[in-house]
Formats: structure tokens, C-alpha cells, sequence
């Protein structure tokens, strides 16, 4: 079997690209390549990500563009009139479609990874271009594709409610998180302190700064608890769109001294960011997933989340969820959580439990099994 991989969103440069879907690229081939060297891979990615830079098997085959793909002005050209006749010229049995998207005229069975339809449910944290293509080609990709890969039970739900597509079609392939993400030891957490200048206590966000991440309530929750506790909020991600709200909520709020922005965090350091902080914060209205409160989770960092999509979800009994929608709601949960010594350490061993049941392999498996599922589904029409 010859499967083809729209890879043009892995990102190896220092912003808001390399998060979500980027992880969830790299992890996805990194163990498709330990458990499947029967098949071959045609890897299509961005300039610059050849095979050097991935690390694959040589059943794996990385063909990175001439062109800055990871654009969305140039990826989606790439997407619809390029891909098609590459996949011919190919002989690609299957194509895989990472982020919603298969060719609208794909010659071959494809697979579509969903994960999340918050264009559709919260179209106003996009930018009209972008809703508009995702909404149309999310649409067509998920009726033609031969199976279709949801993040979550959640995602799948919304996929069956929003897009009318039937549940059997539809595999749940949850995210996982990588080793890295686990408690260091005291000598290293102590060190990092020491090196970024880190508070003994702090409450801590980790993410990009969109509209659905939800930062003014969190910024205005803060407020309300500000006088009663010594932590501060830290508030790490690259810009990502729509996010001068967020700066201005902290000024209005004259929060300057105690809402910090860090800006872009390094993966390198994310575990310790996570392990070094008392509480940590994701008020989100809406993830398909939420990879950031279980890689804290990992981290052994209790989580103040909201009770929506799919955090419960993931989150399971081993955080605090709250309404993400009321500011005294999530206030009061961090600070109970700053507070109680017992409780932070009760919901540092579930989190450690919870982390642990999400897996790339079994990911990577259910994935494999999809691809041959559709290699045996008839290439769909031109119609």
C-alpha cells in the first residue's frame, strides 16, 4: 500500500504554527514509523523539512515543496490543484488529509483527521477567509473521504451532528503526549527556575493567543482574586489572530504587574514551564482535543479547565472544571486550588493516571487500520 501525507503543516520555526496540529503530525508519523515498515509513505511537507529533519524510516519518503506551503495562501492551491495530479502520477493508494482537508477532486480513497469544527461552532474566532474555505472544504472532504479520524468522542459527536456524516465512518484517534512530558526531577525544576526567573508560586496558561483560548475572562477572573493570593498569571503562546483583546483587558484591568506575557515557549522547555507552575489554567470555549491541560496534567500540574467540548473529556476526575463563561466560577477554582495544599496533590496523582491512558501507538494503530480500510473503499467520484 502506498499512502500519501499532506505533511505541509509540521513546523520546525519558533510561533503559534509549531503547536497543535504540527505536534499532532509529527507525533502521528514518528510512530507510524515504528510499527509499519510494510507499506511506503509519500510525506509532502513544507520548504525546508526533508527527511534529515523528521527521522523517518526508509519506507518513509519526505518531499518537501519548493514553495512556503505551510501558508495558507500557498497550501491551499497545493491542496486542491496540485495534490490531484501528484496522486495520479504517484499511484497513491490512499491519501491522508491532516487538518479537515482532502483534495475536493481526489482520485484516490481518502482519509480526513477532524480536529475540531469551531469554524462551524464558533465562527466568530476566524477570520472570514479562513471560515469560509474550511466550512466549504471540511464539508465536501468529510462526505467523500473513505474514513475520517476524530481527536475525540466529542469531535466525533459534533462531526455526526454539524456535517450529518454516519457515526460507522467516523474512528477516534485521541492526541497522547510525548515522553517529554513528565516530572523532572527537583535539581532540574530548581535550576530552570533559577534560569527564567520564576516565581515560587504562579498560575500558569500555555497556548496560542486566539479568541477561543477565552484569555479576558481568564485575565478577568485573575482580577477578582488578585488581592487575595501572592501568585501571579503567566500567560505563555505565540500571537496567533484576533488578539488585542487580550492585551487590553490586562491594561484596563491595571494588571500590568501581576499578568505577565511570556511570550512563545520553546518545546524544549514546555515540561518544565508545566511542572514549574502551582496551578495551571485553561478556560478554552471550545477544543477538539485540549493537548495543554493533559501535557500539564503529565507534568504533574493540577488543572483549573472548562467544562465544555471536549476538556471533560480528557480531563476525566482529575481537574477542576468550571463554566467558561463566568469569571467568579473560574476564579474561585484557582484560588481554591492555590489554597489547598491536599487537593493539589490529590489531582497531581489522577492527572499522572489520566495522562497516562492517551497513546500515540494506539493512535498510530487505529490510524494504520484506517488507511486499509479505505485502500479497500472505490476511489470516489469526479462528481
Amino acid at each position: 500500500m502506498h499512502i500519501a501525507v499532506n505533511a505541509h503543516l509540521l513546523a520546525h520555526t519558533r510561533s503559534f504554527r509549531r503547536a497543535g496540529v504540527s505536534n499532532y503530525v509529527e507525533a502521528l508519523l514518528t510512530h507510524l514509523g515504528q510499527i509499519d515498515h510494510a507499506n511506503r509513505y509519500s510525506v509532502y511537507t513544507t520548504r525546508g523539512l526533508d527527511s534529515a529533519a523528521l527521522g523517518l524510516p526508509p519506507n518513509f519518503r519526505v518531499l518537501p515543496s519548493r514553495l512556503p506551503t505551510i501558508n495558507p495562501r500557498v497550501r491551499i492551491p497545493w491542496e486542491q490543484l496540485y495534490a490531484p495530479l501528484m496522486l495520479r502520477a504517484s499511484r497513491a493508494d490512499v491519501f491522508h488529509g491532516v487538518l479537515n482537508v482532502a483534495p475536493t477532486l481526489c482520485p484516490v480513497p481518502s482519509v480526513v483527521t477532524i480536529h475540531d469544527l469551531a469554524f462551524l461552532s464558533f465562527p466568530q474566532t476566524f477570520r472570514r477567509i479562513n471560515r469560509t474555505y474550511l466550512s466549504w472544504a471540511t464539508r465536501v472532504s468529510a462526505r467523500r473521504a473513505a474514513r475520517i479520524l476524530a481527536v475525540s468522542e466529542a469531535t466525533k459527536s459534533e462531526i455526526v451532528r454539524l456535517l450529518g456524516i454516519a457515526p460507522e465512518k467516523i474512528v477516534v484517534t485521541y492526541d497522547a503526549c510525548d515522553a517529554r512530558f513528565a516530572p523532572p526531577d527537583a535539581a532540574q525544576l530548581a535550576a530552570f527556575r533559577r534560569r527564567a526567573g520564576l516565581p515560587e508560586r504562579f498560575i500558569l496558561f500555555l497556548g496560542t493567543l486566539e479568541p477561543r483560548k477565552n484569555l479576558p475572562t481568564l485575565i478577568e477572573a485573575y482580577a477578582r482574586i488578585a488581592a487575595a493570593t501572592d501568585a501571579p498569571l503567566l500567560i505563555g503562546g505565540g500571537k496567533g489572530w484576533l488578539y488585542d483583546e487580550i492585551f487590553a483587558r490586562a491594561e484596563a484591568l491595571n494588571l500590568r504587574e501581576r499578568v505577565r506575557f511570556v511570550g512563545y515557549i520553546d518545546a524544549a522547555d514546555q515540561a518544565l514551564w508545566y511542572a514549574a507552575a502551582t496551578v495551571f489554567a485553561f478556560p478554552s470555549l471550545y477544543e477538539g482535543f485540549g493537548m495543554p491541560p493533559l501535557e500539564a496534567m503529565a507534568c504533574g500540574t493540577p488543572v483549573v479547565a472548562s467544562n465544555t467540548s471536549s476538556l471533560p473529556e480528557v480531563i476525566g476526575d482529575a481537574g477542576l472544571t468550571v463554566d467558561p463563561h463566568d469569571p467568579d466560577a473560574l476564579g474561585a477554582a484557582l484560588l481554591r486550588l492555590l489554597n489547598d495544599r491536599e487537593l493539589r496533590a490529590e489531582l497531581r496523582q489522577r492527572g499522572l493516571r489520566q495522562a497516562a491512558r492517551f497513546s500515540w501507538r494506539e493512535t498510530a494503530e487505529r490510524t494504520l487500520e484506517a488507511y486499509r480500510a479505505a485502500a479497500r473503499t472505490p476511489a470516489p467520484s469526479p462528481a
